[in-house]
């Protein structure tokens, strides 16, 4: 008896990290996005935005300062092991990013397919993503867009969310559960709150099941490197789409 009541408050402790944990990252992402956006507002004005460039510089600092308010909460020196930063990408990660591409887009499909059951989610489900870049006028503006959705917004988002979170909670949970279990647990939680994040139904509806896939590359390689590259490649594709194709 006194075992269970042991591996009981075990667990209610390593539910609470978790949700901890979970709930750091979440008001990095946002604060850091908050706080960045209205100290530019003060110092350069709202019409700031309007411009590519300072949406650029937005879009950076925050990713950057969300990294690092995410990473801050760590007592040990987080590495790049742990990160899933070790090594570098190879022709693997390259090979199997072109199927995560294509896993994700069917896994979001058939999520999407079955949330249209909902009448509440039909009525948003054709609602567009904001960017954050309305206008793009010339080279430069879709370069520095291009630079921010495409390259920036990948990284940090795979070292915050398959990086930092997944790797510390597939450790921590595989300790006290079975291993599979542990990286199923695991694969949820961190795409759901990469969803949340997004703060739109439809599309944490889809980025959920692209983080899903995420995760599994991790798991596979090891490494966020194929990750990083799904996570380009679709906002590649979004990105050409939105603004060069104009659909």
């Amino acid at each position: 008896m006194a075992d269970k009541d042991t591996k009981l408050k075990q667990r209610g402790k390593l539910a609470l990290k978790i949700f901890l944990m979970m709930l750091w990252v979440a008001v990095s992402v946002i604060a850091s996005q908050l706080v960045v956006g209205y100290i530019m507002i003060w110092i350069l004005g709202k019409d700031a935005f309007v411009e590519p460039v300072w949406t650029a510089v937005y879009t950076a600092i925050s990713y950057v300062l969300a990294v690092g308010l995410t990473l801050l909460v760590s007592r040990k020196k987080v590495g790049r092991r742990q990160l899933g930063l070790h090594g570098w990408p190879t022709w693997t990660d390259i090979g199997l990013a072109v199927i995560g591409f294509l896993a994700q887009l069917i896994l979001a499909a058939a999520l999407t397919a079955l949330f249209m059951f909902f009448p509440w989610f039909q009525e948003i489900a054709d609602q567009s993503q904001d960017v954050g870049f309305s206008v793009l006028n010339s080279g430069l503006d879709r370069i520095v867009a291009f630079v921010s959705l495409v390259v920036i917004a990948p990284i940090a988002e795979e070292i915050i969310f398959r990086g930092w979170l997944y790797g510390i909670m597939r450790q921590k949970l595989s300790e006290q559960v079975s291993n599979v279990a542990g990286m199923i647990i695991s694969i949820l939680l961190v795409s759901l709150l990469f969803g949340l994040v997004h703060m739109q139904w439809n599309v944490g509806v889809n980025v959920f099941a692209t983080s899903v896939v995420l995760c599994g590359l991790r798991e596979v390689t090891g490494t966020i490197y194929a990750g990083i590259l799904v996570h380009m490649l679709k906002n590649g594709v979004a990105f050409y789409l939105l603004y060069v194709a104009g659909i």
